[in-house]
């Protein structure tokens, strides 16, 4: 026998007494537990905390995100060239922008935080949350008639030209729809022209299909992207609230179905997230982030429409359906992947934060069963609640990311803390998850989550 033998069968004999000594162990701890307690009552070892919050833990959470948010986001004008604050806006010039935050105040990620931020003083009474977005969006339709009194070229500052002159729907339709909202419930002053610039762009200036479908010239001549739902679509349906015109009614119920008919795979529940005018088999990623939008922008039009609108119904059976096909792909740990239906793909933050709210929204509207959905979204709600560290910052939310055509390039995407797009959707999931809890008072049995509709249940 050679010495190397001889080491190979110490290690396998060595190997198999730690083994058998981890079994021994093993054996008593469940000996233990069968003495002690009785085997359905042993507590599990969950991967993300199971069980039912309190609305003031929810609300502890989202606290910590705006707490991050106050401090990080300022609404200043300064001189660019040594950084001074400008207080008097009428000298406001070429060489004036926004002070620089860890975050853009004007981007559409922030449309979707100031509606989060709406949601949560709706639903907790807590006027800091009102008071973040008024002081933004006041402080945006002060500053930018000034700016906009200079030449075009003169703006250097790309956030308030965002605002000016919007160039993609990215720039306008989300803001604008936080604008309208904070514009019904009393918050904004002189918004009116804003709102308008942005509906003018995404109405009369956003390039679209023949059918007039939102669209875009890229990577592909005539691409859909299914971002673009809530890009567009809600600012279009919360203008016919705005207005009580019900051509934006129309138009929006028009865009939700053109979308639907050529990128919901009925087999899956779920959209693709692009699709290419002239390609005879399309690209079927199911990319987290962008069936939220999609999600999203149907709630939205769910909420604007009167109940009895012609085509609502259609909407809301849509609804239903990505509902059921994306309740069936959440994980064990709460989480939905990035690619949706690929297990081996990462646990997203900021598509769970998303679909959390939006089925704890559809619960508490009556759209769907709180019995097979609410445990749902408190499962997620968890997941989401153990992304938000200490400091507020939101972990584990993918990048910003356009539309491919192979799966490496949605696998290989990095997440990070200020990736802009999970702060938002965290706010809504908890500002909508304290209304589900308040109002439907989960419980447990025999250790799982459970709602309840009657009270003899």
């Amino acid at each position: 026998m050679t010495k190397t033998t001889s080491i190979s069968i110490f290690a396998l004999f060595f190997l198999s007494v730690l083994n058998v000594s981890a079994q021994k162990n093993k054996a008593d701890s469940l000996k233990e537990n069968d003495f002690n307690t009785p085997l359905h009552l042993i507590k599990p070892s969950y991967g993300t905390p199971y069980g039912v919050p309190t609305a003031q833990q929810v609300k502890t959470i989202i606290d910590r995100v705006l707490d991050f948010l106050e401090a990080t986001t300022p609404a200043e004008v300064i001189d660019q060239r040594n950084n001074t604050p400008i207080a008097d806006f009428s000298k406001i010039d070429k060489n004036s922008g926004l002070k620089t935050g860890t975050f853009r105040i004007t981007s559409y990620e922030w449309g979707v935080t100031y509606s989060g931020m709406l949601l949560a003083y709706q639903n907790t009474g807590d006027g800091r949350y009102k008071k973040y977005v008024a002081d933004r969006l006041n402080f945006l339709s002060k500053v930018a008639p000034y700016f906009g009194k200079l030449v075009n070229d003169d703006v250097k500052d790309p956030q308030i030209r965002q605002v000016l002159y919007p160039l993609a729907l990215d720039d306008a339709g989300s803001i604008c729809t936080s604008m309208i909202k904070a514009h019904l419930a009393g918050l904004s002053v002189n918004d009116k022209p804003l709102i308008d610039n942005y509906i003018n762009y995404i109405i009369n200036k956003q390039y679209r299909l023949s059918d007039g479908t939102l669209a875009r010239k890229n990577p592909q001549f005539n691409t859909l992207w299914l971002d673009d739902m809530y890009m567009g679509i809600p600012a279009i349906v919360n203008m016919g609230r705005l207005t009580g015109d019900n051509k934006y009614y129309d138009e929006a119920i028009r865009q939700v179905l053109h979308f639907t008919d050529r990128m919901f795979v009925k087999e899956k529940g779920l959209y693709r997230h692009g699709w290419v005018e002239g390609m005879s088999d399309h690209p079927a990623f199911h990319w987290g982030r962008a069936n939220g939008w999609a999600l999203m922008a149907n709630v939205e039009v769910l909420d604007a429409l009167p109940v009895d609108y012609p085509g609502r119904e259609k909407v809301l059976e849509i609804l239903k359906a990505h509902i059921r096909g994306l309740a069936a792909l959440q994980s064990g740990e709460g989480f939905w992947h990035q690619l949706l239906d690929k297990n081996d793909s990462y646990l997203e933050t900021s598509c769970t934060a998303i679909y959390t709210y939006c089925i704890a929204h559809a619960v508490n509207m009556g759209w769907i069963d709180p019995r097979a959905y609410g445990p749902v979204a408190v499962l997620g709600w968890n997941a989401v609640a153990s992304k938000v560290n200490h400091t507020g910052e939101v972990e584990g939310t993918c990048v910003g990311t356009g539309m491919g055509f192979d799966p490496a390039f949605y696998y290989y995407r990095p997440v990070h803390k200020y990736a802009a797009h999970g702060y938002g959707p965290v706010l809504l999931a908890g500002g909508e998850m304290i209304r589900l809890l308040k109002t439907f008072k989960p419980g447990s049995t025999d250790g799982a989550v459970q709602f309840k509709v009657k009270d003899n249940e």
